[in-house]
């Protein structure tokens, strides 16, 4: 019945969730179409791949398609959306879409509060290079699938990002299920930490009998749930117990080693071109999923070592008597994980400029992100980029400023107009800095305009 469905149409395209399941559909034959408020270089490949993009969203769009597709940031009165309603157009989430591209194949979903689009990214690479041909749709550009987030397979694995935002990902049936963290997160979504952790149990009991679960047992939320997990479970991390274990980590500027534990085994050393225990503990999934799977060891090594990041996932901007980094980081765990990736690679200056994220995530969490904040010698915060929400009464970025001073900072600078960055940037800067922006907005472009005036000074 599905080959009765030839053209399909995406309203907000652009999504980097929505883009990889419409370029992997493209390949598959399928016509695709998609609208989105702004134009960008996602929209600008899908073109060139062969959709029909439209920029901005009318009625006209969806004139002559079969099946309506939307993400969760799409508001429900969209004149596309609505524009199918009337006309019976089958109107679909962005995640039932994912899970038909599932169904077909033995599924690896890739879950986890953080750290999702790194370990989907390393464990597709990693099956790529084992010689599985594995169908991959991840979250972010990724430099070893030629700069895109999707990539279709000839084999009989998919592997795909899991999110819990929404609840989506509980419409998945994976294979073989991943967690990598759990902790308070999307709390317009769940009610609390228990809310969260019953949705990721029923997550990975969706796993059949013949499949198997993945998870980090260096998380406390993760020993919670694994009791209440009645399938196959494999842990993983740098706890004793762990099935999976990484010994003897070291660091060094932007590479990192370890030595691997499987099941009692030492295995052999892993070098990554990426700083951070929290990376380390990401590519265990890789190892462990494709040890089960009977890949070589020297196989997975090898790809891990090739493993050169994701778009906005710890990016070098710039290199030369400064380093400017960029990281998507945008929760409290996620910022303070890079800042201590940083401090255990290098000896110099850190200078962080932030970007909260959401209204409700600022007024949730901004204490935690005062603390996180502590690791840096500067921190900049700017005003918070709000996304698909609204603004909240007395909720603002200098909420994180002001507290961050209060727990003991002592440069703290909060610059409420982010187009102001790179020259409040160019003010302070001093040789061998390590500057980083964070956050999930647009704070990148801010870096990059600080790093053509850098280039502006050197020539």
């Amino acid at each position: 019945m599905f080959k009765s469905i030839k053209k399909i149409h995406f309203v907000g395209i652009g999504g980097i969730g929505m883009s990889g399941i419409a370029e992997i559909l493209m390949n598959q034959g399928f016509e695709v179409s998609g609208s989105d408020l702004h134009l960008s270089e996602v929209t600008k490949r899908l073109e060139e791949l062969g959709a029909k993009i439209y920029e901005g969203h009318s009625a006209e769009n969806v004139k002559d398609v079969d099946v309506l597709v939307y993400s969760s940031a799409v508001i429900p009165d969209n004149p596309e959306v609505r524009a199918a309603s009337d006309k019976n157009i089958p109107i679909i989430k962005r995640a039932e879409m994912l899970a038909e591209t599932m169904r077909m194949q033995y599924g690896i979903g890739i879950a986890g509060t953080h750290g999702k689009t790194t370990t989907t990214s390393m464990v597709g690479l990693t099956l790529t290079e084992g010689g599985i041909d594995p169908t991959i749709i991840v979250g972010g550009k990724l430099s070893g699938l030629g700069g895109t987030n999707a990539r279709l397979g000839n084999g009989e694995f998919i592997v795909v990002e899991a999110d819990e935002f929404d609840r989506t990902f509980l419409k998945l049936t994976p294979t073989i299920a991943a967690i990598t963290t759990l902790e308070r997160e999307h709390l317009d979504t769940y009610k609390d930490i228990d809310d969260i952790k019953t949705a990721f149990i029923e997550f990975a009991n969706k796993v059949p009998f013949y499949g198997f679960v993945v998870i980090c047992l260096d998380e406390p939320a993760l020993q919670d749930i694994i009791p209440s997990i009645n399938k196959t479970v494999f842990t993983y991390g740098i706890t004793a117990q762990a099935d999976v274990r990484a010994i003897d980590i070291e660091f060094e500027g932007f590479s990192g080693k370890y030595t691997v534990i499987y099941k009692g085994k030492e295995l052999g050393q892993i070098k990554l071109n990426i700083p951070g225990e929290h990376y380390v503990k990401n590519s265990l999934v890789a190892v462990t999923i494709g040890m089960e799977l009977g890949i070589n060891f020297n196989t997975i090594k090898q790809a891990l070592e090739k493993f050169t990041g994701v778009y906005r996932r710890f990016e070098t901007k710039y290199q030369n008597d400064i380093l400017v980094l960029d990281d998507y980081a945008h929760h409290p765990t996620e910022t303070a994980a890079t800042l201590a990736g940083i401090r255990a690679a290098w000896d110099r200056r850190l200078v962080v400029v932030f970007q909260p994220h959401l209204y409700s995530r600022t007024r949730d969490f901004y204490q935690d992100f005062g603390r996180s904040f502590l690791n840096s010698d500067v921190f900049l915060c700017t005003d918070i980029y709000p996304a698909r929400e609204k603004p909240i009464d007395g909720i603002n970025g200098e909420m994180i400023a002001n507290i961050t001073k209060k727990y003991g900072h002592k440069n703290v600078i909060y610059v409420q107009d982010k187009k102001d960055i790179p020259k409040k940037l160019m003010e302070l800067k001093k040789k061998d800095d390590i500057i980083v922006t964070m956050g999930a907005g647009d704070i990148w472009k801010y870096g990059e305009k600080f790093v053509e005036l850098l280039k502006e000074v050197k020539h």
